[in-house]
């Protein structure tokens, strides 16, 4: 069976709707990103206008001002659920990890 669309968030998803509870262009959210994730998630621009593209259509995120190329967007409620469920679905698998190998076993 496939898997509903964005039920489960990629690390990019994760952050670039993270990125979006305040208003911003997609230079700011790469940066955003790099900044969070300290270089760990490294956004390119075909991945970023992509993402941003599909999250637009499924209306997690809306574009809040266009200046030239320039674009601004910010997450809608529905993003902020989408968010808010996938936080909650990576605390449960760390609450499964920490159940079967414990606190203090090292990775």
């Amino acid at each position: 069976m496939a898997r509903e669309r964005f039920q489960t968030l990629t690390e990019p998803m994760f952050y670039i709707l993270l990125s979006l509870r305040e208003e911003c262009c997609g230079t700011d959210i790469m940066a955003r990103v790099s900044a969070l994730t300290h270089g760990r998630v490294d956004l390119g621009p075909g991945t970023l206008y992509n993402l941003l593209d599909s999250f637009q259509q499924a209306e997690m995120i809306r574009e809040t001002s266009v200046s030239g190329r320039k674009r601004s967007y910010l997450i809608t409620n529905k993003g902020r659920e989408t968010l808010r469920m996938e936080y909650r679905r990576l605390l449960a698998l760390t609450e499964d990890y920490k159940a079967c190998v414990g606190e203090e076993e090292p990775l």
